[in-house]
């Protein structure tokens, strides 16, 4: 098959000019999403002040975005496969700095929640682009392998720079600045974008099929709001409707992409045991992390009292492991083997939440920075090497596809952490027992204690916070723990299916 873009067997594809500085704007947009993805955490405290949100809409307020993301990245990775990746992602990075300024500026619960679903929307055309340039811009196996690396990586450092610039602008200015530092980047990716970046698209792909967008689209969303709904609620038919309305639309999508010529998504990828192992191993170890660090920045504010520059310095070691082990993942997984490093990642991770289980109220730092620290490295270690085994696991005519695909992984994995992790948190703490006259909004989220201590006596918001602050520890314990097991599950399924599986260029593996 030839490319109508892209020679593939000469020294020009192998070595394109100026493919360096071309990553450098594709890590821009994945700064982009980072940032954004942690300074919600941050900001959380104050929304809850500013908006008032239910505890119900507060997890709607973390979680939609990632519901619409997950729904839309097969097809926004289809459709720029289509078009052109570059096309979309500097199409996709424009509407996303500017809907950053709606989320700024919002103010009402329900206007955040529709300002966080269209930013979906938006990144949906990010991540996928991105890593699909890669493999379009990378043909050298192991520059390929760095080039990834240096993706991940750039992903982690906007897990830091974040809560840091996040952290700084909350103490100066009010919350919704931390959505407009969105803007600049945006600013910059755009205008170098165009310069820089090659247009690459599919040769002959066919139509886009709108009914197979709309069956993705709703089958993602009904079964994770199900989910959600179960987890925080139990058991109701409005959640049984949408599971089941959810899962047939699933079960059409996947029956209609085996019939079409040119489907929206090749299922017969899944035929690769070392790419559907590397999406599971993703898709599992988000859904073990993202409920929890979802309320760790919570942790830290309202209940060990740090302020919000500390708090984003508090998570700090998680991102520079994550740096670190991103940027040397591919050369440690050709060394000794793919499923060793994933697995040993995994496992890491697993030993380090399950640490996490005998948090209390006055936990030192040494213990949480350590724990954050092996997180960041486990997750560098198994992150990279999973993408990097998705992406050579397909023919660069389907980048696009298997990128959205790993990336679905992703932030379904964040979606369904968020619900169910979360919404043990947020179970648990809400039975805690207050005293007389503690009103039901402090039961709602800890964000509303806090508020609501500041209108009842010294005494009685001194006892109910206490009580507050230890049920919702208790939660995170819980929740660490049951991510603990999801992790080490994961680290178990990614060494059986991982097996034989090596990286391009690897001389060596078990």
């Amino acid at each position: 098959m030839t490319s109508t873009l892209q020679p593939t067997m000469t020294t020009e594809a192998v070595k394109r000019p100026g493919r360096w500085l071309a990553l450098g704007v594709l890590v821009l947009a994945v700064l982009l999403v980072a940032v954004d993805a942690t300074v919600l955490g941050l900001a959380t405290p104050y929304i809850s002040e500013d908006l008032k949100p239910s505890g119900t809409q507060l997890l709607w307020i973390g979680d939609v975005y990632s519901f619409v993301i997950a729904g839309l990245l097969v097809s926004m990775g289809s459709l720029g496969d289509r078009i052109g990746r570059k096309r979309i992602l500097l199409i996709g990075a424009t509407a996303f700095g500017a809907i950053s300024v709606f989320n700024a500026y919002a103010t009402t619960p329900e206007m955040m929640i529709v300002a966080r679903a269209l930013l979906g929307v938006a990144g949906a055309t990010l991540m996928p682009a991105t890593l699909a340039l890669i493999r379009n811009l990378f043909h050298d196996p192991r520059e390929r392998s760095l080039a990834v690396g240096i993706w991940g990586a750039t992903a982690s450092a906007g897990t830091a720079v974040g809560p840091i610039v996040g952290g700084f602008l909350l103490e100066h200015f009010w919350w919704g600045s931390v959505f407009l530092i969105n803007l600049p980047v945006m600013v910059v990716l755009v205008l170098v974008g165009i310069k820089l970046l090659p247009e690459s698209r599919t040769a002959n792909p066919g139509p886009w099929d709108l009914l197979s967008v709309v069956l993705s689209l709703v089958g993602m969303i009904g079964v994770v709001y199900a989910i959600k709904e179960a987890a925080t609620h139990g058991f109701a038919w409005s959640a049984l409707a949408a599971g089941l309305l959810g899962a047939a639309a699933l079960y059409g999508f996947v029956r209609r992409q085996l019939r079409l010529p040119t489907p929206l998504l090749d299922m017969r990828l899944f035929r690769n045991r070392g790419f559907s192992g590397a999406v599971l191993a993703d898709l599992l170890t988000i859904l073990g992390l993202s409920g929890l660090v979802f309320f760790l920045s919570q942790y830290l504010q309202l209940v060990q009292g740090r302020r919000p520059f500390e708090a984003g310095l508090a998570e700090l070691p998680a991102a520079i492991g994550a740096v670190v082990a991103g940027l040397i993942a591919g050369r440690v997984a050709r060394r000794f083997s793919v499923r060793s490093v994933v697995s040993g990642g995994l496992a890491a991770i697993g030993l380090a939440l399950a640490a996490l289980t005998v948090l209390d109220q006055s936990t030192g730092y040494p213990l949480l920075g350590t724990a954050l620290l092996v997180v960041g490295v486990g997750a560098g270690f198994s992150f990279t090497v999973t993408a990097d085994v998705i992406l050579s696991s397909v023919p660069k005519e389907q980048a696009g596809s298997a990128s959205a695909v790993s990336e679905t992984a992703y932030e379904l994995g964040a979606a369904l952490g968020i619900a169910a992790l979360g919404s043990i948190v947020t179970g648990v703490y809400r039975d805690f027992t207050g005293p007389a006259g503690t009103p039901a909004a402090a039961h709602e989220s800890l964000g509303g204690a806090v508020e609501a201590a500041a209108q009842m006596p010294a005494g009685s918001a001194a006892t109910m916070l206490d009580a507050a602050r230890t049920s919702f520890v208790d939660g995170l314990a819980l929740a660490a723990g049951v991510g603990a097991a999801v992790l080490l599950s994961a680290a178990v399924a990614a060494w059986f299916l991982l097996r034989g599986q090596k990286l391009e260029g690897a001389t060596k593996h078990t």
